[in-house]
């Protein structure tokens, strides 16, 4: 961009600072274009942003407002559904820098901090306060809390803690066109008005840019203690997640992977895991009788048909069964290695009623052999939410639209047994189309009424979500 446009001369003048704040240079708006979402397009920003306050975010917003210029938020960019992919002529507003963590107050449980907070380092800081912050996305290490809010994220523990938009107490945000305001409180109840801070939670910087958020707190987890159990048929692992759940277990963790998966954690060297399982269950507890309450689920999982049943007596068993969790991404990159070309791992992310979850992960496999493709699917057997990675040679243009095919299969199956099309990712660019078959008309035009009530200019991540 040209130093003497009407934009950049205008944020210049506003923005002291503007050599820190403003780039222009090539390398930070290709880095700045997309984030880690495949099969999404992405265009070329004008200018990357990097406010440090929200009277920057102001400024930002007024001016690109009254220009009539586009606005992308964006934060770690680790998003995996193309909410934060850049527009071409666009503004990208960077709320990295954004990082202080405001105040942490014990006798409320509650944390203020601006959005550019990295989950773990706020959950590190409030636990030095006996406190936690129980929402653990897988990439809790680098995303950001700003990210977090505007997507909705999940995570592993929140079968039993909940998911980002249960913490979320209030939001301070700016508008699109320059105003501020607050939304929720500091008390623990209140239902004065409409529940403005739910409705931003998971808008994915379509309605406002978030700027500050007060978040509720838990007292630190008590330990826990893990279990593995892997299972000769699909139906045997469905049937073990439903005795769970119907003897009124709570687990900390309830994970599930498929015989590709659990393949190829073992090839990967896992120790407790043995090749051929046609699935594989991981099981964390935290109650005050961690031991007691996994030997009663250990002996459910029994019942079900598990084969391979190892249950931790202590930490260091507990971290080694949890690790082949963690494992999967490790041992997927192995098998990616493998393809040549342009290796590609592609998260999907669909939930479907825990009592067709045996039945949706079938159908995933079938959709894999239909395609000749492989897909390893994992997830959250507590609540339903599965992740279907699918592993392909980007640089093989059949097997692209293969994999490409199989993600539509994946999403047309998961809505027809009664799921919905994300539940913890978003919706971004990814998934617009399926969001309109999900929802029904009227709420499809009450949600594009929304968004022109917030955005009437259609300028703060346009075709994001839903189209105005």
């Amino acid at each position: 961009m040209s130093p003497d446009t009407p934009l950049l001369s205008r944020l210049r003048t506003l923005l002291t600072d503007h050599a820190d704040v403003l780039h222009t240079d090539p390398e930070t708006l290709a880095a700045h274009a997309r984030d880690a979402a495949p099969f999404s397009e992405a265009g070329t920003p004008a200018v990357v942003a990097f406010p440090r306050t929200a009277e920057q975010v102001r400024h930002i917003m007024r001016t690109a407002y009254e220009l009539g210029v586009p606005v992308v938020p964006q934060g770690a960019r680790t998003g995996l559904a193309g909410a934060a992919n850049a527009i071409d002529g666009c503004v990208v507003l960077s709320t990295a820098r954004m990082d202080r963590i405001l105040d942490i107050d014990p006798a409320n449980r509650l944390v203020r901090c601006e959005p550019g907070v990295v989950t773990k380092r706020l959950n590190d800081a409030v636990a030095e306060h006996g406190l936690s912050y129980p929402p653990d996305p897988a990439s809790w290490e680098h995303c950001t809390i700003g990210g977090n809010i505007a997507t909705g994220a999940g995570g592993i523990c929140c079968v039993k803690y909940g998911v980002t938009a249960d913490y979320v107490r209030g939001l301070d945000l700016v508008l699109a066109d320059g105003r501020r305001m607050r939304t929720g409180r500091d008390t623990a109840k209140g239902v004065a008005g409409y529940d403005l801070t739910r409705l931003l939670v998971g808008s994915e910087g379509t309605l406002a840019v978030i700027v500050g958020a007060t978040l509720g707190l838990r007292p630190v987890r008590p330990p826990a203690l893990a279990m593995l159990a892997q299972f000769p048929t699909l139906t045997a692992a469905g049937d073990a997640v439903a005795s769970i759940t119907a003897a009124g277990h709570v687990p900390s963790a309830l994970e599930l992977l498929d015989r590709a998966t659990s393949q190829a954690v073992a090839d990967h060297g896992h120790p407790m895991m043995t090749p051929g399982a046609a699935a594989t269950l991981i099981i964390e507890s935290d109650t005050a009788e961690p031991a007691r309450d996994l030997a009663s689920m250990a002996l459910l999982c029994k019942e079900a048909g598990a084969r391979n049943v190892v249950t931790a007596s202590g930490a260091e068993e507990s971290r080694q069964v949890i690790e082949a969790r963690r494992l999967v991404t490790p041992a997927l990159g192995a098998f990616a290695a493998t393809l040549g070309g342009r290796p590609t791992a592609f998260i999907e992310d669909v939930a479907v009623p825990r009592s067709e979850l045996a039945k949706f992960m079938g159908t995933i496999e079938e959709i894999a052999v239909r395609n000749r493709l492989r897909v390893f699917t994992l997830g959250h057997a507590g609540d339903g939410n599965l992740h279907p990675t699918v592993v392909f040679d980007e640089s093989d243009a059949d097997e692209f639209r293969r994999a490409r095919t199989a993600y539509d299969d994946i999403m047309a199956a998961g809505l027809a047994l009664g799921g919905t099309s994300t539940g913890e990712h978003g919706i971004g660019t990814l998934k617009r189309e399926w969001l309109t078959r999900e929802l029904d008309p009227v709420s499809l035009e009450l949600q594009r009424g929304l968004k022109r009530l917030f955005d009437p200019k259609n300028l703060l991540n346009p075709g994001k979500v839903v189209e105005a």
